[in-house]
């Protein structure tokens, strides 16, 4: 028996005993998932969905997470002003075992859903939603609470939103971090991009937006 199931927008045709390797899933090794995207099984009788098969399910054992071969993006404008970016990417898998194919009652297995690392489900999300709380009595006319007043710029510190794709939100999540100025994201090497681009939420577009070229003309003109 096989089955046909859908995971990180990909689709896999898979049998038991199967080891592949998929996108991430948020799941630790050792543990056992259930893909409930299932578009078609096969077998003695073919069961194709529409878009899904309903009831069917594929369990899987966690076998390990792991970073897939490195591969190398180059780019080169050649212009009067001529430019040109390197970067390299390694792709973040999970590498899975099949160990049950089931036709129906997959809803009633118990068995954690199979959920890609940046993904959330909805049920998930329902569950940390916060209940709504019962409306307060109103109570007697009050005085306006005062505005807090915004946080005075740090001494020395540059306007980085001059930098493109840099706003004033993006600009306060950068001090947090302690970076104010352009002569520390000049410095930045490509440790320092996949770990600003995870802790941002802006993975990729430090290198597209061209933050560290842009740092060091604004600290050679200001020299």
């Amino acid at each position: 028996m096989f089955a046909v199931i859908k995971t990180g927008g990909k689709q896999y045709k898979v049998a038991t005993g199967d080891i592949f390797k998929v996108e991430k899933l948020a799941a630790d090794a050792g543990e056992t998932v259930q893909f409930n995207e299932v578009l078609m099984l096969g077998g003695d009788t073919v069961t194709v969905g529409s878009p899904m098969v309903a009831g069917a399910g594929v369990q899987a054992e966690v076998l390990d997470q792991m970073k897939g071969k490195k591969t190398i993006h180059f780019v080169k404008r050649r212009r009067k002003h001529s430019s040109q970016r390197k970067k390299g990417h390694r792709q973040q898998l999970t590498v899975i075992k099949i160990t049950e194919i089931l036709a129906k009652g997959a809803e009633k297995s118990g068995i954690k859903a199979a959920i890609g690392a940046g993904s959330v489900s909805a049920a998930v999300a329902a569950v940390a939603k916060p209940a709504a709380k019962a409306a307060p009595k109103p109570k007697a006319a009050a005085k306006p609470a005062a505005k807090p007043k915004a946080a005075p710029k740090a001494a020395g510190a540059d306007k980085l939103t001059d930098l493109s794709g840099v706003g004033p939100a993006l600009e306060k999540k950068l001090h947090a971090e302690g970076i104010t100025t352009f002569a520390q994201i000049a410095k930045w090497n490509d440790a320092d991009v996949e770990n600003f681009g995870e802790k941002l939420s802006f993975k990729g577009r430090i290198e597209r937006e061209g933050w560290i070229e842009q740092a060091k003309k604004f600290v050679a003109d200001a020299k």
